[in-house]
């Protein structure tokens, strides 16, 4: 299929990171970068090269009735899982701590969600980790996402900003929640590797891609309705993408990518 494939420059890379971080207890390290980049990818197979245990933050999504409250009590926008705000990162810290304190017999089990049902898997559904990882790798698309100035919120990025969040709450709220417990969690960990996509322009084919792989179909034959859903779905990550491309984003190290994923020059 049309998806990422792992270069082995990055595997290594990876492997560097988990070497580098203090010894005692496993390393903490972040994959980072836009929707498609080939993130989880990657965390995976870390995860399998260097013993490690691959956490995706869509695995510690608010459940449907605690992102319906956020709708009720802070915007209807937040409904919508992805955004800064919609993640359990108790949970996310609570697993780590687990995983960190495991011995060789234990058991660790880690959450799965159900992007068709759009809620959580009941527990008895998690997948165990057995033993104690060399490292947590957690791929993600916004940690190290830096908070914008309040003026830098006032005009809209989208059509989405612009007619369902008209007077800035829904965006103030994430704004807040990237600045509080987002850049909490980002400062815990031992290293943030970012993916950089050459451009915003990338991220709806590269979606594309990824939805054309899970319905084994070439991307050229995706239909032009599921084209234009995904365009309107990125919208809600439009704003902090564009804001880690341009330079937001606190990472230990930068890898550029062509728009086909290829690893161009390493910084950090």
């Amino acid at each position: 299929m049309s998806g990422p494939r792992i270069a082995p420059d990055l595997l290594a890379l990876v492997g560097r990171l988990i070497e580098a971080a203090p010894a005692g207890r496993p390393a903490r390290i972040a994959i980072v970068g836009a929707q498609g980049s080939g993130k989880t990818t990657l965390a995976r197979a870390a995860a399998h090269a260097f013993g490690a245990a691959q956490i995706s933050i869509d695995d510690v999504y608010l459940t449907r009735a605690e992102r319906e409250a956020m709708a009720r009590d802070v915007h209807p926008l937040f409904v919508m899982r992805g955004p800064p705000g919609t993640h359990d990162l108790g949970l996310l810290d609570d697993l780590m701590d687990q995983l960190s304190a495991a011995g060789p017999d234990d058991t660790t089990w880690l959450p799965d969600f159900d992007k068709r049902g759009d809620d959580r898997l009941p527990r008895d559904r998690w997948r165990p980790y057995h033993g104690r990882p060399s490292a947590i790798l957690i791929d993600a698309w916004c940690l190290g996402v830096e908070a914008e100035a309040a003026a830098a919120l006032d005009r809209p990025v989208n059509a989405l900003e612009q007619t369902r969040d008209a007077d800035g709450r829904w965006r103030a709220a994430i704004n807040d929640r990237i600045a509080g417990p987002y850049r909490a969690f980002a400062d815990s960990l031992d290293a943030i590797l970012f993916l950089q996509a050459p451009s915003f322009d990338v991220v709806l084919d590269w979606r594309c891609q990824q939805e054309a792989d899970l319905l084994g179909i070439d991307p050229a034959d995706l239909p032009a309705d599921e084209r234009a859903r995904l365009a309107d779905f990125i919208q809600y990550f439009e704003r902090i993408t564009r804001r880690m491309l341009a330079g937001g984003v606190t990472a230990d190290v930068t890898v550029k990518l062509d728009r086909n994923r290829v690893p161009g020059s390493i910084a950090g």
